[in-house]
C-alpha cells in the first residue's frame, strides 16, 4: 500500500544532507514563494512568512519545523521578532546568523511604522499612533518607556526612549522628560510605557508619576496630550480614564 509522506517527517527519514535534494523539499520553497506573490502576504499564516523568512538565511533544507519551533517557542510572528538574541538561539535549528537577521526584520518594522507616525498630526491620526505604538512595544519582555514630543501644530517631532527597567518596573524622571522638551522646543508629551504583563491597568506609581509631569509641564506652558500603557491586545489612555 502506498503512504503519502509528512513533510514534517522527511528529515527523520533523510539524512539532512540529502532532505533538501528531494523533489519535494526542494519545490516546496518555490511553490511558497509564488503564492506568497500571487496571493499577498494574506493568504499566508505566519508559520509561511517565517518560512520565507528562513528560506533567506538557510538556503538549503526543510525550515518548516524551525518555524513551527520559532512560533511554539515565542507565540506569534511579532514576539519572534522581538524575542532577545540569546532565546531565538537556544531554538533548535536557528543560529546566531539567522536570530540576528530575525533582530534586522524587527528593526526594519519598527522604522517603518515610525516613519508612518513621525512629522505628522497624530492628534487626527491616534488610530496610526495607537498602531505605532503596539508594534514597537507591545511585544516587550521588559518595560519601556518612552515619550513623543509634538510641536505647536500637534507634529511628531521626536520620539524618544526615556529609559528601560524590569518586567515590572521602570526607573522614570519627571525632570529629565521635561528637560528634553525644552531643549526639542516641544509644545506637547505624549507619554507611552508597555506593560510586559499584558495587563495594562495603570498602577500607583504610573499614576503618581504621571501625577508629577502633569504639573510639571503645567508649570512650564507645555501640553501633556495623554499617558498610554500598551498591554497584549489591548491598551489603557489616562486621558480617557480620566487620570489627566
Amino acid at each position: 500500500m502506498a503512504h503519502e509522506m509528512s513533510e514534517s517527517l522527511l528529515p527523520l527519514i533523510v539524512p539532512p544532507a540529502k532532505a533538501a535534494d528531494l523533489p519535494y523539499v526542494a519545490g516546496h520553497r518555490d511553490r511558497l514563494r509564488d503564492r506568497f506573490f500571487t496571493a499577498g502576504a494574506d493568504a499566508l499564516p505566519d508559520y509561511e512568512i517565517l518560512e520565507l523568512l528562513l528560506f533567506l538565511c538557510q538556503p538549503r533544507g526543510d525550515v518548516k519545523p524551525v518555524a513551527w519551533s520559532l512560533l511554539d517557542r515565542f507565540g506569534d510572528l511579532a514576539h519572534v521578532a522581538a524575542a532577545p538574541l540569546d532565546d531565538l538561539c537556544r531554538v533548535k535549528g536557528v543560529g546566531r546568523e539567522t536570530a540576528r537577521a530575525l533582530k534586522v526584520v524587527e528593526a526594519a518594522g519598527h522604522r517603518m511604522a515610525r516613519a508612518r507616525v513621525l512629522n505628522r498630526h497624530v492628534l487626527t491620526d491616534w488610530n496610526g499612533l495607537l498602531d505605532y505604538c503596539r508594534t514597537v512595544m507591545a511585544c516587550g519582555d521588559i518595560e519601556q518607556f518612552r515619550v513623543l514630543y509634538l510641536d505647536r501644530k500637534n507634529t511628531l517631532i521626536a520620539d524618544e526612549p526615556q529609559a528601560r527597567g524590569t518586567v515590572d518596573h521602570v526607573p522614570v524622571y519627571p525632570r529629565e522628560v521635561l528637560k528634553r522638551a525644552l531643549a526639542l522646543n516641544a509644545s506637547a508629551l505624549i507619554l507611552v510605557h508597555n506593560h510586559p504583563s499584558g495587563d495594562p491597568t495603570p498602577s500607583q506609581a504610573d499614576i503618581a508619576m504621571t501625577g508629577q509631569i502633569a504639573a510639571g509641564c503645567t508649570a512650564l506652558g507645555l501640553t501633556l496630550h495623554d499617558h498610554l500603557i500598551i498591554g497584549k491586545g489591548r491598551e489603557t489612555s489616562f486621558r480617557a480614564e480620566g487620570l489627566i
